[in-house]
């Protein structure tokens, strides 16, 4: 067959097209043995279940890290059609969400070509295809995965209205909507400051009336649902936020702790997403790349594109040192929506110091050991057999699950679980979907003699652990034990 458009085939698509691929294949390979299916996964998928089993929709989403305050729904109705389509295997919504970062790197490369040249989308696809941490993030099923795809169709929609396109507010509107309310966690807040600055920046591209009016119509639709449930609740989400926010002063002036908190979280949430172990070699290189922006800052500062990214970055790390909510913790995916952006700023300093021959044999190196340097904890974790003594995955979650309905037979069984933190929605929806569906029949609800105990190692507190096994022990006769890496089953003859 005759190919029309060669223009097609040129190397540049042809690597691109096999990052893209190989970014694909370390995202989904071994997945359906090696996802992590714990606490929040099975909260989900039980909400997921009563939307499509029992007619039950939803209002709001899954819980943020702040007491009484609740994400709006969309996440779930994002992966609800994939959990219908495999039957309510959370294989599928998790291939789903991969796909979506796949595309984020698709989106990299077009973004870095854009904002400077092939070469730069080209460095900005590597390091998102091949970071560990990227990797690992991609095969999250979580609500914060989507940011990876949202945070680079916000940086192209800001691109686009640069360009007089003032249909990009409606897409930054909705973007910004749904990653503070739906997908984002406090990193993404800060979206909105970098909003802000970007309109004052480009007001004599503000939307018309029309654009504006359908900004605000997505960009309420995103939060509307958390609105009707609140006032269905007397308020509830309301007062949680002014507590939280007002109340309990989550807004203040920075500390001497809060500043050097802040800096060193900030240094390890960026620099690790290149360098999953940093020593001196790799300081010496970031410290290269940090002078490459300081020589090239006034060729560099006139382009809209990377005006936008430093808006986007220093948003959140101005912002996040005013904030001490939550105790003043901040975990590594509240930034999830910034992993991406920060990536393309770097591969943009990465292309200007590839201008002269040493520059070239710097980038080279860059990029020998950034490959040395995330290839060990990939092929760690994508190699795991889960046989370790503190494995978990679905693997052997569903061979701890198999082996209870193998070993009962026909006779009815009640099951305790442990798992950290306590509450085992994981396993009280694989009983209830790989149980139900695989062996038709759940444990029983009442209380009968033969008695399974599931429990899962717990390194972090290991005396909650003993506390449970010591309750267990008035409860029933240990007959038999098995091990599925880090997960032990008990047979019992209940007392």
């Amino acid at each position: 067959m005759k190919i029309k458009n060669k223009s097609l085939l040129t190397p540049v698509n042809l690597i691109i097209a096999v990052v893209l691929l190989a970014a694909f294949f370390l995202r989904v390979y071994g997945i359906d043995e090696l996802l992590a299916f714990h606490y929040d996964q099975g909260r989900d998928a039980l909400v997921i279940w009563d939307l499509w089993h029992e007619g039950k929709p939803f209002l709001v989403g899954p819980t943020t890290g702040l007491a009484g305050i609740f994400r709006g729904p969309y996440y779930y109705y994002l992966i609800a059609p994939f959990y219908f389509l495999g039957k309510g295997d959370p294989i599928y919504p998790t291939v789903f969400l991969i796909l979506t970062t796949v595309v984020a790197i698709w989106l990299i490369y077009h973004l870095g070509t854009k904002i400077q040249d092939r070469t730069t989308g080209l460095f900005a696809a590597i390091l998102a295809s091949f970071s560990f941490y990227i990797v690992m993030a991609s095969r999250w099923l979580s609500n914060p995965t989507p940011m990876i795809l949202l945070s680079m169709v916000l940086v192209w929609a800001m691109l686009k209205v640069t360009e007089g396109k003032k249909w990009g507010w409606p897409i930054i509107s909705l973007v910004a909507g749904l990653s503070l309310f739906n997908f984002g966690s406090a990193g993404e807040l800060y979206y909105f400051l970098a909003i802000a600055i970007f309109l004052v920046w480009q007001w004599k591209r503000r939307p018309d009336l029309k654009n504006l009016a359908i900004s605000v119509l997505l960009f309420g639709l995103t939060f509307a649902p958390l609105v009707l449930f609140d006032l269905r609740h007397e308020g509830i989400l309301r007062n949680n936020m002014l507590k939280t926010f007002v109340e309990e002063k989550s807004f203040t002036l920075p500390t001497k702790f809060l500043l050097e908190n802040r800096t060193q979280f900030y240094y390890d949430v960026f620099t690790d997403k290149i360098f999953w172990w940093r020593g001196k070699i790799q300081i010496i290189v970031f410290l290269v790349i940090l002078s490459a922006f300081i020589y090239h800052f006034s060729a560099l500062i006139k382009s809209k594109g990377v005006r936008i990214l430093l808006i986007l970055l220093l948003s959140p790390m101005v912002g996040l040192y005013f904030y001490q909510g939550n105790y003043t913790v901040l975990y590594d995916y509240y930034m999830t929506g910034y992993y991406l952006i920060f990536l393309l700023f770097v591969a943009i300093l990465l292309r200007k110091i590839w201008e002269i021959l040493p520059g070239k044999i710097f980038v080279i190196y860059f990029f020998y050991l950034f490959f040395v340097n995330n290839y060990e904890p990939l092929k760690f974790k994508l190699s795991d057999n889960l046989a370790g003594p503190q494995s978990i995955g679905y693997l052997n979650q569903r061979q701890a699950i198999g082996w209870i309905y193998n070993d009962a037979g026909t006779s009815s069984f009640n099951v305790d679980v442990y798992v950290p933190p306590v509450i085992p929605y994981s396993y009280d929806y694989l009983f209830k979907w790989y149980g139900g569906s695989r062996y038709a029949r759940l444990p029983a609800e009442s209380r009968v003699p033969l008695l399974y105990t599931l429990y899962e190692v717990d390194p972090s507190h290991p005396e909650r652990l003993e506390a449970w096994l010591a309750r267990q022990k008035g409860i029933g006769e240990v007959l038999y034990k098995e091990k599925f890496g880090g997960i032990s089953v008990e047979r019992r003859d209940r007392l």
